[in-house]
């Protein structure tokens, strides 16, 4: 068979010498190039192919992601919609050829992870890493099964941090904080693979892909940590429920201060919630709850685990020209 012609060729100018000589080890891998190799040959061990079957009006068909293994003894860790109406199983195929099947031990929604575990043992785990140590520019490695293709890796870097990502279960709602946002190529099938720093550990879960080069992974942090861990010693996330939607709202000039610019202005109030039987109405402003102060949804949002399921919260509300306090009682989401 011919020789294909470099394109340069079809100009004037001299052609490459052909040459059998390879270029030593260590000028053919930079550190760049080093780094990622030393990362996929870490991680690779620990990312599965899921093929996951669902029931539909149609028949059964089956989807697929990944997984990263974070025990020895088979849990492992993916995003929940790619187990969402699935038969609560799922094979799991790994790079060095073997094959088990998977139990959904835990689904949450609104974090869209989800936790699996199988009866393999001596499984190679993943070290999960922080995220809320990276660095916007900082080397990320994404390894997950893109079309099925298992075991593939694509390298980027952090191109945003602090990105939030709405998540829904029924009538519920919620935002997935600092998300990572990476170059690193991702496409169908990497949901639920890993996103790795340069020392190999996971600090995100890939979860979508929001356009060409920009990729979203749910982060490795102390509130994920909490969660998986829920899912595995619960098999579900307990949380609490007062009943507002809302957003970030300034202040009227003389109720702000240095340091305290914006509150939380309540849009939709639940009827029969927490909220509603504590008489807050769309437009009042929450300034504070619970002694913390309420500069978004993101801190009320911080505040509903289940510790404070039941416990009466103190709210200090701005409605008009006034100032008054309320006492909440959250109750358990039903999601």
């Amino acid at each position: 068979m011919s020789r294909l012609r470099l394109i340069a060729g079809a100009v004037d100018g001299p052609q490459p010498v052909e040459s059998d000589e390879r270029l030593p080890d260590g000028e053919a891998l930079d550190a760049y190039s080093r780094t990622v190799t030393a990362v996929a040959e870490r991680l690779r061990p620990s990312v599965a192919n899921l093929r996951v079957g669902r029931r539909t009006r149609w028949g059964r068909r089956e989807g697929g992601g990944s997984a990263v293994v974070i025990t020895p003894d088979g849990y492992m860790l993916t995003s929940a919609h790619v187990v969402d109406g699935s038969e609560r199983s799922a094979q799991a195929a790994f790079p060095d050829g073997r094959s088990f099947s998977a139990e959904v031990v835990g689904t949450d929604p609104l974090s869209d992870l989800a936790v699996l575990r199988t009866e393999a043992g001596n499984l190679e785990s993943a070290q999960l890493g922080d995220a809320d140590a990276l660095s916007v520019g900082q080397l990320v490695v994404a390894i997950g099964s893109p079309l099925g293709f298992h075991g593939s890796v694509t390298a980027g870097v952090v191109s945003a941090l602090g990105r939030a990502l709405p998540t829904r279960s029924r009538s519920a709602v919620r935002l997935v904080e600092n998300v990572i946002q990476t170059d690193a190529a991702l496409n169908p099938g990497n949901s639920g693979g890993a996103l790795a720093d340069g020392l190999g550990r996971v600090v995100g879960i890939n979860t979508a892909v929001a356009g060409v080069g920009l990729g979203l992974a749910v982060p490795i942090n102390d509130a994920t940590r909490r969660i998986v861990a829920s899912l595995m010693s619960e098999g579900r996330v307990r949380r609490a429920f007062i009943g507002i939607a809302g957003g970030a709202r300034p202040l009227p000039p003389r109720f702000s201060s240095p340091g305290r610019e914006t509150a939380l202005e309540i849009v939709e109030v639940v009827e029969g919630s927490p909220a509603a039987r504590a008489g807050l109405r769309p437009e009042d402003l929450i300034v504070e709850v619970d002694g913390r102060s309420m500069a978004d949804v993101g801190e009320l949002q911080r505040l509903m685990v289940a510790e404070s399921i039941g416990r009466p919260l103190s709210a200090r509300v701005i409605r008009g020209a006034r100032t008054f306090t309320v006492e909440i009682v959250p109750v358990e989401l039903d999601s």
